[in-house]
């Protein structure tokens, strides 16, 4: 008992201390601790307001933190997103502002609090670096829908190809949603397709934004979209698929027309035992064209 009690002690006092980079976000990726180190590279507030999106975006802003070499950090932090906390363990390199260079770990717990520690490696030897970098780019590229920066059809098939496993191995509940935006034709036929694209853009933001860090969506090709939805009730995944759809349907997703509104359908299904991927999302696809039957514009779930 006595160890424990200094353990309890100690360990925050280490961590305090440490020239590591520690930091550790809760299931929801809000911030709940940073260490002296953490915090004078982020620009971080430690009064339970701020998300991982919302440090990167003012580190960003402030020239601080991670360097950031992109004009739109909104599709950084989406692709950034897509893999976040999507594995037990992770480990990358990065760069900071300041010159430095790090090494940088995420380690994920069942419940979905994640522990950030980063170490300054900028001594050393730098051999095979730039040939690093090149293959991590070629991977995020692989795995990144050029258009939204959430992920594509084959990365996030292998997501919920694995969280189809685990959910086996665990008996937990595993929902699947799929989106086919309303009409869309009717969009690039209109307004052309740039102006196409940026609704496709504006739904994929809004689809991750609907998302938790153990969640996971993506893009399937042209105007379908996916949402892997684990350990929720059917009620609370249809709760989220609702709400998604309510906040599309006042999406401004083009500016030059503030008049301009879109929809979309959804197919909602659980997994069911024994399961495979193509299975349940061929459930979720007969789920998805009962929708766009019955008027389109609304979510079908189907047991």
């Amino acid at each position: 008992m006595q160890m424990n009690q200094e353990l309890h002690t100690v360990l925050p006092e280490l961590a305090h201390q440490s020239e590591l980079l520690i930091a550790m976000f809760d299931q929801h990726d809000i911030l709940r601790y940073a260490n002296p180190a953490f915090q004078e590279v982020f620009a971080v507030r430690l009064d339970g307001s701020m998300s991982w999106s919302a440090m990167v975006f003012e580190s960003y802003t402030t020239q601080r933190g991670v360097a950031i070499k992109t004009d739109n950090i909104e599709q950084w932090i989406a692709s950034a997103y897509s893999r976040r906390g999507k594995l037990p363990f992770r480990a990358f390199e990065s760069d900071l502002t300041d010159g430095r260079w790090i090494w940088m770990t995420e380690t994920v717990q069942e419940n979905g609090w994640m522990m950030c520690i980063a170490s300054d490696i900028t001594h050393l030897r730098q051999d095979g670096r730039e040939l690093r970098q090149a293959r991590d780019q070629a991977l995020r590229a692989a795995q990144t829908d050029m258009l939204t920066s959430i992920s594509n059809r084959r990365h996030i098939s292998q997501i919920i190809q694995q969280a189809i496993q685990d959910m086996h191995q665990k008996s937990m509940s595993l929902h699947v949603a799929l989106f086919d935006l309303d009409h869309f034709k009717n969009v690039n036929d209109s307004f052309g397709h740039a102006a196409g694209d940026l609704v496709l853009i504006s739904f994929s933001r809004r689809l991750q934004a609907c998302t938790r860090r153990d969640d996971a969506c993506g893009r399937l090709g042209g105007e379908e979209f996916i949402l892997c939805l684990p350990q929720l009730t059917t009620a609370q995944a249809v709760q989220v698929v609702e709400r998604l759809l309510e906040d599309v349907r006042h999406d401004m997703a083009l500016p030059d027309m503030p008049d301009f509104r879109y929809t979309t359908s959804a197919g909602l299904v659980q997994l069911r035992a024994g399961e495979t991927l193509e299975q349940v999302i061929d459930r979720a696809d007969h789920a998805l064209y009962q929708a766009k039957e019955h008027g389109r514009n609304r979510l079908v779930w189907l047991d």
